[in-house]
This record gives structure tokens, C-alpha cells and sequence, in this order.
């Protein structure tokens, strides 16, 4: 993976993959404890939520169980978000998340894979690369690498970059940073106003609260204009997180900011070596999330600073929910999420260790009968 030192001189190799963590510097502001009412509001939530057994592949579909997946999705900060977009509406909040998760089914959030995705960004039009001041992930969005015409893939190719993106984040830090740069684009590179009101219609109501800043540099006409006619459709607070040709330098450490933006990253973009090691980053954190999230105790309304590996205590671990032992939550995970065909075998270990139960049951009922015998044999 690559490092955080600054390149520097002309024999120092460029850098070729993503950063796997923010310099030491970037940091993520505490968050604010909860007031007591927002307490209450979030625990009547969490009830509501916790109960959620089915929901629908699509809207007007048949409902199916929930999976892991989507259980550990609902962590208490997502749970957050919802509420603080919808200023602590406990009925709109719950709808919303409900609204998301029956979206990310029929969208296909989670089936959208690396290799069906690898097209779209072979020119390195989107890119992860480098955490801003307070620790939020960087993607950058170059127009002018556009090498495909607008379709309904563009915008899957978004929100895939947007999941993996969340994914890389550190523990603690809930948003990312958007690095767009217009220079040297065309007004044919830009996405058509049907396409942009679709991704701001996705990004405000399937990922609340996760905007931390939007950095718009090299504005030509055409895009100023274009973006008075999408105006409306931001709304409020997104619009106070955007700035427009702020130095960069201002907001991301020159380590992790590339030296064409400002910084010291000497990028280059080779599509072979940068998207599977991103897929695999990606991929490992989720792993490890998962794995985390089973040790303890598999609850709706787990921490995120927790499952991304910071200093907190599991909250199935506060409530006595964890999982024992480690290992064989960990196996568990590994055969659930990566090998759906040995899933018999796992299912049989568990006969086994039932059956064993069910004879240590019969043992100890002997057990009692055989006093109440004794008795019967002495009258």
C-alpha cells in the first residue's frame, strides 16, 4: 500500500494506490454527547429498527429477511444520521432508513462488483486518494478524464466509488471529502441535468450527513451556469459544505493532496495496479467490520468507531450480547460471507453441537428420575 511520506526529487517512484490511513494530524472532531431528549428520540428509533425482521426486494415486493449485511448496516450512527436529517423525527426518520434499505436492494448497492464497475473508471475519472485535515476520505471526481457517455451506469459507478470511499474511512469520521476539478473539461464531459438531479435525489436521500465538504475548483462559464439550474435541488445544508476555488491546501495535508491540486502526491493513475488495490483495501475493511460485529453479538445499533477498529467498547459487549468464543465467530463470518457453498458445513457443526446438548439434557433427566425411582422401590 502506499505510504503517507511526501515525494519529493525525480527518483522517488509515483504513487499508484491509495493511502490506507490519514497522517497522524488528521483527526476527527469529537462528536457531540446527546442531549436528552435527542437520547430519548434515539432509543425509540432503535426499537423500531431493532424489530425489523423483513423488508421488500422493491418497492411492492415481496418482503425477505433481512441480512447480516444489512442488520450491521444499522449502526447507531446511521440511525444518527437519519435522525438529524430529518431533525429528530422519530416516524419520517424510520421511513427514511426503511426507504434506503429497500433501495440499496433494488438498486444493487452491494452486487455492484469491481470488475463490473472497472470500465467506467479506466481512464481514473474518480479517484481515492489522500484524507483531508480532519481524517474524511478524498474522492476526487475529473471531468475531464470522462471517457463514457451518460447512462444509468455513470451513475452506479458513482455510488460504488461513494461505498468505497465510506469504507476506507477511519474510526470516528462518518463523511468524505468531494474533490471536484473542472480543468480542462468540455461542456460534453458534464453530466446532463436529468443525471445530476438523479445523483442529488441518491446523495441527500440515501446518504445523509455523509457530505463533509465539497471543494469545486477551475469553474469554467458553462459549468457556473449548470450549476445555477441544479441549484434548486440542493438542499440547504449541502449547500453550506460547498466551496468554490478555495486553495486545497486549506482543508488537505500536502502529503496526501496531489501535487496538480496543490500538494506533494505525485499520482499517476494505472488502472491495473490502483483498482484492485482499492477493491481489495475496500474489501478487507468490510471483512474486518463484519468479523467484529459477530464477536459481538451481531446487534442492530452497534458502533461504528467500534466496528471500524477504533478505542471504543462494543455496545453488544455494554448490553452482554457478545459472541464467545473469537474463533468461532470469526469462522462463522468467513464461511456466511465468502464461501456461500460450504454453508452445509457449517450448518451440520451445528446439528452436531445441538444433538450433543439434547444428550446432556437426557443425561441430567436420568439423573433427576432416578431418585424418584428409589423412593418408589422403598415403598
Amino acid at each position: 500500500m502506499a505510504t503517507t511520506e511526501p515525494v519529493s526529487g525525480t527518483t522517488t517512484p509515483p504513487v499508484k494506490q491509495p493511502f490506507p490511513h490519514p497522517v497522524p494530524s488528521s483527526k476527527p472532531a469529537p462528536p457531540s454527547p446527546l442531549a436528552a431528549d435527542h437520547k430519548a428520540k434515539y432509543d425509540e428509533l432503535l426499537a423500531i429498527v431493532r424489530a425489523w425482521e423483513t423488508l421488500p426486494c422493491s418497492k411492492g415486493g415481496e418482503p425477505t429477511p433481512l441480512t447480516d449485511s444489512e442488520r450491521l448496516w444499522l449502526t447507531r450512527e446511521c440511525i444518527l444520521r437519519y435522525l438529524r436529517a430529518t431533525k429528530w423525527h422519530v416516524a419520517q426518520a424510520a421511513k427514511r432508513i426503511e426507504h434506503t434499505l429497500v433501495w440499496r436492494r433494488d438498486y444493487g448497492t452491494e452486487g455492484f462488483t469491481a470488475e463490473y464497475i472497472s470500465e467506467e473508471n479506466a481512464t481514473g475519472k474518480q479517484v481515492v486518494i489522500g484524507f483531508d485535515n480532519e481524517g474524511r476520505p478524498c474522492l476526487y471526481l475529473l471531468p475531464n478524464k470522462q471517457n463514457t457517455k451518460n447512462s444509468p451506469k455513470q451513475v452506479q459507478h458513482l455510488v460504488y466509488m461513494l461505498e468505497r470511499t465510506l469504507d476506507i474511512a477511519p474510526p470516528g469520521q462518518e463523511t468524505l471529502a468531494l474533490l471536484i476539478d473542472f480543468r480542462n473539461s468540455s461542456s460534453g464531459s458534464n453530466p446532463s441535468v436529468a443525471t445530476s438531479r438523479e445523483v442529488l435525489s441518491i446523495l441527500q436521500g440515501h446518504y445523509p450527513e455523509r457530505l463533509g465538504r465539497a471543494l469545486v475548483t477551475h469553474l469554467p462559464w458553462y459549468v457556473t451556469v449548470f450549476l445555477k439550474l441544479v441549484s434548486p435541488f440542493i438542499d440547504p445544508v449541502t449547500k453550506t459544505k460547498i466551496r468554490y476555488n478555495e486553495p486545497l491546501t486549506d482543508h488537505v495535508p500536502g502529503e496526501q493532496l496531489m501535487k496538480n491540486a496543490g500538494g506533494e502526491v505525485e499520482f499517476e493513475y494505472d488502472h491495473e495496479i490502483y483498482w484492485d488495490a482499492l477493491a481489495e483495501m475496500a474489501k478487507k475493511r468490510r471483512e474486518e467490520r463484519m468479523e467484529r460485529w459477530v464477536r459481538a453479538g451481531k446487534l442492530v445499533g452497534e458502533s461504528e468507531v467500534y466496528l471500524w477498529g477504533g478505542e471504543e467498547e462494543s455496545i453488544g459487549a455494554k448490553e452482554g450480547k457478545s459472541a464467545e468464543p473469537v474463533a468461532d465467530a470469526t469462522a462463522g463470518v468467513v464461511a456466511e460471507t465468502s464461501v456461500p457453498q460450504n454453508g452445509s458445513a457449517e450448518v451440520k457443526k451445528d446439528e452436531d453441537v445441538v444433538q450433543e446438548l439434547a444428550k446432556l439434557e437426557v443425561k441430567d433427566e436420568v439423573k433427576k428420575e432416578e431418585p424418584k425411582k428409589e423412593v418408589e422401590a422403598a415403598k
